[in-house]
């Protein structure tokens, strides 16, 4: 064939693309593929112990116990989808459970509302005695407040010696961190002294050894030098204490304005992160704090106000294929019913009601906006309170499992069909929406609500699942 460009003119176009495909992949490298934890579970520094994981799960169990003792309320307090249609009659619930418990499967094919609330809240049931808590952040900021100087000093030693306990009793969260306060003006001295002295501490105690998937949060950034001083203090603190090098990562919480779009009109994020100098390991975004610094009223300020989704989507462009991950915030309304009881005074029937609405009530808020987080991407957000983390786990597994029959058969489709295009349902897919399955199945897989033989049954292998990329396993199948 004949050609008008000459080998030199085309080796200079080659080269000028291959340096900016360079360059690009090195500012998105990908997502990463490490474990991210479905939550994060804040707790004041002055209460952690050790075997705060443990106890938590304890706690929630027997929330569960006294509000929802079966997965049929458990499902009607959330409001599961089907939830409504479930039965209420005493004899047919009987019915219902052993033909569960002898063979969930045959239920799931003529009654998937039920199927479903069987099987959360048993997945929830085993996750909270097993693991209550993957990811947990010692608080000295919001949730510790402000405190005469050495009553802090002595919290953050005491914390570090509880962390360094927890390492030798194995009893630690897969996940753990702290988070100091921020380094405005006005706290910028007691935070960075809490931070020194924790490391010191936990560096004496466990030889200059961390606990896994160890994390500092930096709240309330507003400037990048906020975040390079924060990397610095941890480089320093790194050589002078013996942790390995780069072993002190950080995380980010965007919380203002500022944090999401500078005085300059530049999308901040992106600065924000590139401050930390490779130290940064994810993004949080504060619901609360970032409304308020809009100056919405505290009566419409909420997880799912259209202010904080415009925050989220803005992170979550920035950060996209960075290997940064993204977390959401909290839901503040705790499920803590009005009425105590006491050895004098045991509950009336009324209060016990009474207690269990408002329970249900802020379990059902906190599971819409997990399920809000989850649509929007959000596979990561904050607890507050044990009567909370039934919820967290019975979002997400309710997420992934009332997709997974839909997306199994699209996936399969995609793979018969390899590259080409194919009708399913009513859903035409394409090779972007090819990515989304995959999605589905490696995000399901990573927090423990798919498991790894409901993947293999979509016809795809570990291997292909390993690679991330449908583009590639449609070119890799049409080659073969």
């Amino acid at each position: 064939m004949k050609l008008s460009l000459t080998n030199d003119e085309l080796n200079a176009y080659y080269s000028e693309l291959h340096a900016a495909n360079a360059d690009f992949k090195g500012h998105y490298p990908a997502d990463s593929f490490e474990r991210q934890p479905v939550h994060t579970v804040y707790g004041g520094a002055n209460l952690f112990k050790a075997g705060f994981a443990g106890k938590l799960g304890e706690v929630a169990l027997k929330m569960i116990d006294t509000y929802a003792p079966n997965y049929l309320v458990f499902a009607r307090a959330l409001g599961l989808p089907g939830a409504e249609i479930l039965p209420t009659n005493p004899v047919y619930q009987r019915s219902l459970t052993r033909a569960l418990e002898e063979n969930p499967e045959q239920v799931r094919g003529v009654k998937p509302a039920a199927w479903l609330a069987y099987t959360v809240f048993n997945r929830v049931i085993k996750k909270l005695q097993s693991e209550p808590i993957e990811d947990n952040r010692i608080d000295f900021e919001d949730g510790y407040g402000n405190r005469p100087d050495q009553e802090e000093d002595t919290h953050a030693a005491a914390a570090a010696e509880e962390v360094a306990k927890g390492m030798r009793d194995k009893v630690l969260s897969p996940f753990i961190g702290i988070r100091i306060k921020t380094f405005s003006d006005e706290c910028k001295v007691r935070s960075i002294r809490t931070l020194d002295i924790f490391l010191t501490r936990l560096a004496e105690l466990t030889g200059s050894q961390l606990p896994a998937n160890f994390i500092v949060t930096l709240p309330k950034v507003t400037t990048p030098t906020q975040v390079a001083t924060c990397a610095k203090i941890l480089e320093n603190l790194e050589a002078r204490l013996g942790f390995a090098k780069d072993s002190l990562k950080m995380e980010i919480m965007i919380e203002t304005t500022q944090s999401i779009i500078n005085h300059k009109g530049e999308n901040t994020v992106p600065l924000l992160v590139a401050a930390a100098n490779g130290r940064c390991r994810s993004a949080i975004f504060g619901t609360y704090d970032y409304t308020a610094s809009c100056n919405i009223t505290a009566a419409y300020q909420s997880h799912t106000h259209p202010a904080s989704d415009f925050a989220r989507h803005v992170l979550q462009v920035s950060l996209a294929g960075t290997g940064i991950t993204i977390s959401d915030g909290a839901t503040t309304t705790m499920p803590i019913g009005p009425h105590k009881a006491s050895a004098d005074a045991p509950l009336t029937p009324q209060q016990m009601d009474e207690n269990r609405a408002v329970v249900h009530s802020a379990w059902r808020l906190h599971y819409e906006n997990i399920i809000h987080s989850l649509r929007h991407a959000y596979y990561q957000g904050w607890d507050l309170n044990p009567g909370q983390l039934p919820v967290r786990y019975a979002a997400v597994d309710t997420f992934f499992l009332s997709g997974l029959q839909d997306a199994s058969a699209r996936l399969n489709a995609f793979l018969n069909k390899a590259a080409q295009a194919t009708l399913v349902g009513n859903t035409f897919d394409d090779a972007a929406t090819g990515q989304g399955l995959l999605n589905f199945f490696l995000r399901g897989m990573a927090c423990g609500a798919i498991t790894e033989q409901e993947v293999l049954a979509t016809g795809i292998t570990l291997d292909e699942l390993r690679s991330r990329s449908f583009v590639r396993i449609v070119n890799d199948r049409a080659r073969h």
